[in-house]
């Protein structure tokens, strides 16, 4: 496909595309998603929501009652993008790294870092220094701006030759106090629509993250599907969420959607899944986002009541079981919409809204997108034949120079590392991940990554990382240590290994289960069999759950 004319003075993005014979094909089929040439998306997302539905529309919310108008967010962050482009000498095209909670100036950096033709690198408040530093390896952003509560580590992780700009403290050169020295006006960069506009770090399978690569279009694009189509919002909703903003479930969900229709958002910087719910209700939330482990937390609490309010409930971020969809259903008389999405295609594709729904399944795809089951021979496998579920949309997958683009994207198709099968009537039904990775409470974790942490503690001869499933987190992080001669391997060698995962890596990677053992499967070439230990937890699963039942019918009995 033919790019249009870039607008970056720094051609790093644009020079390390994926070369043109790995890129996904790219549809356009809705009229929605017929963009311009030129478009830039921050001025669509907010100077355009203020000429459309008035500066004193209310954008941003917080648990502590602050909101800031759409007014307020376009002046914040035009003062922002004055910043970097008159204090900081950023140009189009230079990359700016974010690091902090959901609030809202973490919302105007991102908005301002897209009005100055930058890109955008949003990273999660709890990586470790080493883990920003490899995504620093690969984007190589020239500024960083950081809730000054994570900046502590951040100067190492960046290097010498990245400014880092902190928010939320009194000095004179916090962000916004320059901020405060600006004017509010900004002409924004005319990008290209297809300029990249984000890069999205992901959990790697092989334990080194890959950056997924975003243009102007593809932002709306999700808004113009996913949210328009099945979600059908309005500008008197209010969102809702606990996706992190540098997951693009939650950047979509809690950015995009709500300033793409001149809706409002409440912004939870950290919250229990019913603190969430509280906290919604209390703002009079109609559109929630959450993973199932959160809607399992509130009923188990009791406090399907605090989902009253809601118009629409979506479960997103991991499988979500038929059992869950029904409790809820029972509980608040919601029906859940499923979705499922990959950072690579930015957001949801396949789901399904109303009366639609059917329990069990994941959905049909959203308009805008098509999709089909690959069996082994890479042909369209058969109804309920369960295969490799392969999609095509207005967006795709794009990775930063990296060779593993060649396994994502296949004669055109993005094959996202999800088994599903489809049903007579065209339903995608999930099945498995097809991969190394594991899902757990709707945060992606590699199970290299977690290894590789795990081999660094000086007891660990070696280990292996898979998936367990749990019915309260979907999935949860379980290793098999073969431990160094003469080390106990006892409760306190378990807790000293996860603590020291937690201080190598993101703490929500740890593995909450430990087993020791003192030989891992291997096949005759030496190569780590995954499925074996894989198949004996789900043994493990099956002859709990039989034991179970039969205790059960002894006491009935």
């Amino acid at each position: 496909m033919e790019l249009s004319p870039s607008a970056h003075v720094d051609s790093f993005t644009r020079d390390n595309l994926p070369p043109a014979d790995q890129w996904p094909v790219l549809e356009f089929t809705l009229p929605e998603l017929q963009y311009p040439k030129r478009l830039n998306a921050a001025t669509v997302l907010i100077d355009d929501a203020v000429a459309a539905f008035g500066a004193g529309r209310p954008a941003l919310r917080t648990p502590d009652g602050t909101v800031w108008s759409y007014g307020e967010l376009q002046r914040r962050a035009n003062q922002v993008a004055q910043v970097l482009t008159e204090d900081l000498g950023v140009v189009p095209g230079n990359r700016v790294l974010l690091r902090g909670p959901n609030n809202p100036w973490l919302v105007a950096a991102w908005l301002g870092v897209l009005k100055a033709g930058a890109v955008v690198v949003t990273t999660m408040p709890v990586l470790r220094a080493s883990e920003v530093a490899k995504i620093c390896e690969l984007t190589r952003p020239v500024v960083a701006i950081s809730d000054h509560r994570f900046s502590a580590d951040l100067q190492d992780a960046v290097g010498g030759g990245t400014a880092v700009v902190t928010y939320g403290t009194h000095d004179a050169g916090d962000l916004t106090a320059r901020c405060a020295a600006k004017n509010g006006i900004f002409e924004d960069v005319p990008t290209a629509a297809d300029d990249v506009a984000l890069l999205g770090p992901t959990s790697g399978t092989t334990g080194t993250p890959k950056i997924t690569m975003h243009f102007h279009r593809d932002i709306l694009a999700n808004a113009d599907t996913f949210a328009r189509h099945i979600l059908k919002p309005t500008a008197e909703d209010v969102f809702a969420g606990s996706p992190p903003l540098a997951f693009t479930f939650g950047l979509g969900g809690l950015v995009v959607f709500p300033l793409r229709f001149g809706a409002s958002v409440l912004l939870t910087e950290r919250a229990t899944p019913v603190q969430l719910a509280e906290y919604a209700a209390a703002a009079g939330a109609t559109i929630l986002f959450t993973a199932p482990t959160a809607y399992r937390a509130i009923l188990k609490e009791g406090r399907g009541d605090l989902l009253a309010g809601l118009r629409v409930a979506v479960s997103a971020g991991e499988h979500l079981p038929r059992e869950t969809w029904e409790a809820v259903h029972e509980a608040t008389g919601l029906r859940l919409v499923n979705g499922i999405g990959a950072t690579e295609m930015l957001h949801v594709f396949i789901s399904a809204a109303g009366e639609d729904i059917r329990p069990g399944t994941t959905g049909v795809p959203v308009p805008g997108y098509r999709a089909m089951i690959l069996d082994e021979d890479g042909t369209e496998a058969g109804p309920n034949v369960p295969g490799r579920l392969a999609v095509i949309g207005p967006t795709g997958c794009r990775y930063l120079n990296d060779a593993r683009q060649a396994n994502y994207v296949h004669n055109g198709w993005n094959i996202t590392g999800d088994t599903f099968l489809k049903d007579e009537d065209g339903y995608f039904v999930y099945q498995a991940r097809s991969d190394n990775m594991i899902i757990s409470s709707g945060y992606n974790i590699g199970a290299p990554e977690v290894e590789a942490a795990i081999d660094q503690h000086p007891d660990v001869v070696e280990n292996a990382v898979v998936g367990r499933p749990d019915p309260e987190r979907g999935s949860v992080v379980c290793a098999f240590i073969v431990l160094r001669e003469g080390v106990e391997p006892d409760a306190a060698k378990r807790k000293e290994i996860q603590d020291f995962v937690k201080a190598t890596i993101a703490p929500y990677k740890y593995p909450r289960d430990i087993r020791f053992v003192t030989e891992l499967p291997r096949n005759p070439s030496g190569k780590l069999q995954h499925f074996k230990l894989r198949e004996g937890l789900r043994q493990d699963t099956t002859d709990t759950a039989e034991a179970a039942e039969s205790d059960l019918a002894g006491a009935t009995a």
